[in-house]
């Protein structure tokens, strides 16, 4: 049997991303605590996606994100990684207040984003073990906030991911405003 890699591709980039999902999940912690939630954004969910980017474009003037709406329609699946507004306890200050019970609640607690951050970056490794494209993106992760594709979860973050002959999301000139 024959099988061209042009018609396997997507089902083996859904499996990469499946593996990135993992590799978020069982990233180290600050404190321990499991608090990032993780998904796989597919087809009419990018579709989606790209269409709250454009929204956010002309409300914010920000023409980037006019890019990175067609960008992530290149990808099979973008990987969204985020965390909930949750204090650890830990009174470390690294919010920008002396104690988790001064810091207001609109600010996000330090430990949580940099696990989002770790996440990120174990999900990227294995996506570079397998050699598939990928770009981090606050924009597509502010539309799925938007879009509440992890529920309450705030610092959101995306992941496009695509195998193709070049990386589709480093081609990255902006339109003209």
């Amino acid at each position: 049997m024959i099988q061209n890699e042009r018609k396997t591709r997507k089902e083996h980039v859904l499996h990469i991303v499946r593996q990135m999902m993992t590799a978020a999940r069982t990233a180290p912690k600050g404190k321990g605590a499991d608090i990032i939630e993780i998904a796989m954004a597919t087809d009419d969910d990018i579709r989606r996606l790209s269409e709250e980017l454009y929204r956010l474009a002309e409300e914010t003037g920000l023409t980037f994100m006019l890019r990175d709406a067609e960008n992530i329609l290149k990808a099979d699946a973008i990987l969204l990684i985020g965390t909930t507004r949750q204090t650890q306890g830990l009174n470390c200050a690294h919010c920008g207040f002396a104690t988790c019970a001064g810091k207001p609640e609109e600010t996000p607690c330090a430990i949580n984003t940099v696990d989002v951050g770790i996440a990120i970056g174990s999900a990227c490794a294995t996506a570079a073990d397998f050699r598939v494209d990928t770009r981090v993106m606050f924009s597509a992760g502010l539309a799925a906030q938007r879009l509440r594709y992890l529920g309450d979860c705030t610092c959101v973050m995306a992941i496009p991911v695509s195998a193709t002959t070049k990386n589709p999301f480093f081609d990255r000139i902006p339109k003209p405003s």
